[in-house]
């Protein structure tokens, strides 16, 4: 078994901000997996799937974000499920929009969501996606910048890389696959066989 839990803040009033992008991403992932709508348990929208003998369970606490831990650790302590077979989804300011980063361990890097989860569950050795949303100009800003609404182009590059990460949360779902790696949306195609890139300092000689 294993738990996949999506963070966000609940509520209408954030349902579309940067930091609800782990609520969006599992959505997503319910739906692609022919999954409608959610039960309520442990506090939370909660779901289950099994596919090749495998069991997860999807979980959107609905405690605001620093006190979901409490949550995400009592649903995986009522299955038994060990931190390494958790998979937490949530934001990542210190990525750009259309990148993200998929990890088997690590530090919350001041992310308050997975603070909360460290700290209920009493280990770091759980796995996590993090998806971009980019910084504002000032760290004065970052508090409005997380909760209020995402620029047009910013939004799109956003969902992009959702739905990269969710091709990559099908594997875990379905095989418990699951490694060290980072996306993009952003990647330059490769060049086509038998073309020329040119060299960048032709372009300054006269």
């Amino acid at each position: 078994m294993q738990l996949i839990a999506g963070l966000g803040n609940p509520g209408e009033a954030f349902k579309d901000t940067p930091h609800n992008i782990g609520f969006r991403t599992l959505d997503l992932l319910m739906e692609q997996l022919g999954l409608q709508g959610y039960q309520k348990r442990f506090e939370s929208d909660f779901q289950r799937f099994t596919e090749n003998g495998i069991t997860s369970f999807f979980q959107k606490p609905g405690a605001y974000m620093n006190r979901s831990g409490k949550l995400i650790a009592t649903c995986a302590q009522f299955f038994k499920i060990p931190p390494e077979q958790i998979l937490v989804i949530c934001d990542d300011l210190d990525l750009s929009a259309g990148k993200a980063r998929f990890r088997t361990a690590g530090s919350h890097g001041g992310h308050n969501g997975l603070r909360s989860i460290i700290e209920s569950l009493g280990s770091d050795k759980f796995l996590r996606a993090r998806i971009g949303i980019g910084r504002p100009e000032s760290r004065a800003q970052v508090t409005r910048y997380v909760l209020g609404n995402m620029e047009e182009s910013r939004e799109k590059l956003c969902l992009m890389s959702m739905e990269k990460v969710v091709k990559t949360l099908l594997k875990f779902v379905r095989h418990s696959s699951f490694k060290n790696t980072s996306i993009s949306v952003l990647d330059k195609p490769p060049e086509t066989p038998g073309t020329e890139s040119g060299n960048p300092e032709d372009s300054t000689k006269g």
